[in-house]
């Protein structure tokens, strides 16, 4: 962890001494139902709301999201941080925290954390990110550290719409996989809803299926 909060020393100072524009942000989702990367969070059935808030100055963005289901049945808050290494690829740490029911101490980093590493590539139709946990609470049976890796590609086959394909590369727990496979597989369709002449409502519905675990899911959400 001292290495950890080295890294977070060095992009506060850099952020401090670039003389760029600066930039928050915030906003939120409310969703049918929370499914990550094919995998269905807490029942799989219940409503959650989803805020983020961002800073972002330069090639650095810093932020947190979080998810709370209106039964309390999940309650995740994360913090990321981005590096834009261009205008197509970029640099992210994320330190997932979805055990704050059965782990409530959030300082717990042993158990209720869980930090992966992630380079993604974004195209003008073309899409793609690797994603590795290495630390943290991602373990195998036997106790060592899982690696966990989840691959997804995406197109974009129209403004509005994106087909994804999404998985495991390996043995993991967190995915439910004892090798390769797919995990998350569909389409995402976004529309925008005209209130009035200077209001619009962003909503969007997800159609997937798990090939893995041969589930399937649909969610649709609204974005505040």
């Amino acid at each position: 962890m001292k290495k950890m909060r080295f890294l977070a020393i060095c992009v506060i100072a850099v952020l401090a001494t670039m003389n760029v524009k600066a930039q928050f942000a915030t906003g939120a989702d409310i969703v049918s139902s929370y499914v990550w990367r094919g995998i269905p969070q807490g029942n799989g059935v219940t409503p959650n709301i989803q805020p983020s808030v961002s800073f972002t100055t330069g090639a650095f963005s810093v932020g947190s999201w979080a998810s709370t289901s209106f039964t309390g049945d999940v309650k995740e808050v994360d913090l990321y941080a981005t590096y834009a290494i261009s205008s197509k690829f970029a640099l992210t740490l994320t330190d997932y925290n979805y055990n704050l029911l059965s782990t409530p101490n959030y300082f717990d980093y042993a158990k209720g954390h869980v930090f992966e590493g992630t380079l993604a590539y974004t195209g003008a139709k073309f899409s793609a990110s690797l994603n590795t946990m290495f630390a943290g609470n991602d373990k195998l049976a036997n106790g060592d550290n899982a690696f966990s890796t989840y691959y997804e590609l995406g197109y974009q086959v129209s403004p509005l719409a994106k087909l994804f394909l999404g998985g495991s590369l390996a043995n993991s727990t967190t995915y439910g996989t004892t090798g390769f496979g797919v995990t998350n597989i569909g389409i995402k369709v976004s529309k925008s809803i005209v209130i009035t002449d200077k209001f619009s409502l962003p909503v969007y519905g997800i159609l997937g299926a798990n090939p893995y675990s041969k589930g399937a899911f649909f969610v649709a959400g609204v974005t505040l």
